[in-house]
């Protein structure tokens, strides 16, 4: 691989572009457990995933109704869509067999139907978000109720969100590794 690479062509994948984490690292494609990552491969993870929906959205022009905005924001979005990229990545290996992009794309109209499904029940929309609904089973504290707020920046939004994700994933480390006792190796 060369450094001349395009990033922002239309034409070339995220992972192929200098700016990617994923450039000319032999690191084979692995399932994300969003659950697991530390807080910096939290940050990492999110900012590949970011891109390579950018790139799938003005490849295959998906309507807000399949990929909205504020996707980031709602987690039943992000695994589908972290679990398609993965499928991606897998698909286009150079050491896959041929066909594999045509099975790929077979799971990518099925995951488009998910999407639009999720889409619809989590109420994001292409300029309005508000967080999923929440059903209370019997014996639990009611759920809070949902507002919507209006999108007005994407991109400043995304930002924030990861700054906001690390950061809370960050004092969860600390929390943990401060009350590890190095002497008995308990928690």
């Amino acid at each position: 691989m060369t450094d001349s690479l395009d990033p922002e062509h239309d034409d070339i994948p995220p992972e192929t572009g200098p700016q990617s984490p994923r450039f000319d690292v032999p690191e084979p494609p692995h399932p994300v457990n969003w659950n697991l990552l530390t807080a910096s491969d939290l940050e990492a993870e999110l900012l590949e995933l970011n891109r390579w929906v950018d790139w799938l959205r003005h490849t295959y022009g998906l309507q807000a109704s399949v990929v909205p905005p504020y996707w980031h924001r709602h987690p039943e979005l992000m695994w589908e869509l972290s679990a398609l990229h993965l499928h991606w990545l897998c698909a286009y290996d150079p050491e896959q067999d041929g066909s594999a992009p045509l099975g790929w794309h077979r799971d990518f109209a099925d995951a488009r139907a998910r999407l639009r499904d999720w889409v619809a029940s989590c109420g994001t929309r292409l300029d309005r978000d508000r967080p999923t609904r929440q059903t209370s089973w019997p014996g639990e504290d009611p759920a809070a109720p949902v507002e919507e707020s209006p999108i007005t920046d994407r991109e400043e939004d995304f930002v924030q969100f990861v700054l906001d994700q690390v950061a809370a994933r960050q004092e969860a480390e600390d929390a943990f590794f401060a009350a590890f006792d190095p002497n008995t190796g308990e928690v």
